[in-house]
């Protein structure tokens, strides 16, 4: 049992680690941004070309992953999302088609095979006969950390009282003074570094392959529907509840049916409660 509460903390960390870029977009432009995914695909490959093909050091690596997924989100707010406005049908179907585009680039430039991603920090610590690696736990305080440190940003700044504005009313915002385009366009591109980052971590994680996108894409319209449109807080808890599930399938049942879960846990709230566990949420 101990086992299985430390395994669904480390994993549910890095589920709010996905989700969380997410979020954003969804608590904000009221968009699910099904290309989401691709954040973690090009992150993890970024990373892995840098760190394990041309032998750069691995922190530099990272950022260089981040860098690319801030690009990659400001590039497909400008050149989809802007153009788009006000279409959130188009603006959904294009990024889910734009996933598939990189996904063959990505096949194209590094092949269809799977690649082992080293971990970012290697070595493995023991906590009540559970073996927990650094990278698990890394990817875990980070996450933390992130969610903490985003919170506190969207809070206590400017930019971050304009994306709460934002969130609630785009027009009112608009009257106040605010630029909702300027707002939207710092939460993709956050949602992208965020992405970028949850990309290497997953990545190290499973493995590194092209259609490596799809999971996280569930996991993180999983968190989105079951919290309902979420706050950040609301995105740690259901990728906690989440986590745990999947921990306890996979002890209990058996690996294959890790998913399962995520899917019906998802069919069961549009029925039941279409509106989410938590409802209507700001930021």
């Amino acid at each position: 049992m101990l086992q299985i509460l430390i395994q669904g903390m480390l994993l549910s960390g890095l589920y709010a680690l996905i989700a969380v870029g997410f979020t954003l977009i969804f608590s904000i432009g009221r968009i699910l941004n099904l290309g989401y995914g691709a954040y973690l695909m090009l992150g993890g490959y970024i990373y892995f070309w840098a760190s394990q093909s041309i032998g750069l050091p691995k922190l530099v690596a990272v950022g260089m992953a981040m860098i690319f997924g801030v690009l990659m989100g400001i590039m497909k707010f400008q050149l989809i999302v802007k153009p788009l406005k006000g279409n959130h049908v188009a603006i959904e179907i294009s990024t889910l088609i734009l996933a598939v585009v990189l996904q063959a680039g990505v096949v194209f430039v590094f092949g269809d095979s799977s690649k082992i991603l080293l971990p970012i920090v290697n070595g493995v610590v023991y906590v009540a006969d559970a073996p927990v690696t650094y990278n698990m736990l890394i990817a875990t305080v980070s996450s933390w950390v992130i969610l903490l440190s985003l919170y506190t940003f969207i809070r206590t700044t400017d930019i971050g009282r304009a994306m709460q504005a934002v969130s609630m009313d785009t027009k009112g915002a608009a009257i106040c003074g605010i630029e909702p385009d300027r707002v939207n366009m710092v939460t993709w591109a956050l949602s992208g570094g965020l992405g970028a980052l949850g990309g290497v971590f997953f990545a190290s994680y499973t493995q590194l392959a092209p259609s490596m996108w799809v999971g996280p894409l569930i996991i993180s319209v999983a968190v989105v529907i079951v919290g309902g449109i979420g706050s950040i807080i609301g995105t740690l808890i259901v990728a906690h509840i989440v986590g745990f599930m999947e921990v306890i399938v996979v002890s209990v049942f058996a690996p294959e049916l890790r998913g399962v879960f995520t899917m019906g846990l998802i069919i069961l709230v549009l029925v039941l409660r279409p509106q989410g566990l938590f409802g209507r949420e700001e930021l």
